[in-house]
């Protein structure tokens, strides 16, 4: 894994938080630039799934690897369903549904470049 990569998913997870905390604060619904956010968070993450897939392919693995795949395919899954439920939610706490889906990447990655580390490889 690329440090370089976790570094820009974790950004843009900040950004996206601090959006879902502004819109709440606004008393607001979420807006294009969130869904916006949301969309370039899952593509970052997306990139992430084939660079690492990639590289378990080539043999590269972690040495933990189900514990890997388990936290790579629920980063995946995190952002699509914050989105959805944001988006069913009415009130203005759909902010904050998607800056707590987004708060939790930025954590799940550092985790996953734990894992990938723990191995050496």
């Amino acid at each position: 894994m690329q440090i370089s990569l976790v570094v820009a998913v974790t950004v843009v997870a900040g950004v996206l938080t601090l959006l879902g905390l502004a819109s709440t604060l606004a008393r607001r619904q979420i807006g294009l630039v969130h869904l916006a956010g949301a969309g370039l968070l899952e593509g970052l993450l997306v990139v992430q799934a084939v660079v690492a897939g990639v590289a378990i392919a080539g043999g590269d693995a972690p040495a933990d690897t189900p514990t890997f795949l388990g936290y790579l395919v629920g980063a995946l899954l995190i952002p699509v369903a914050g989105v959805l439920w944001a988006r069913t939610e009415r009130t203005r706490w759909a902010g904050t549904v998607l800056a707590v889906a987004a708060a939790a990447i930025g954590v799940m990655v550092w985790r996953l470049l734990q894992l990938w580390e723990a191995s050496g490889a």
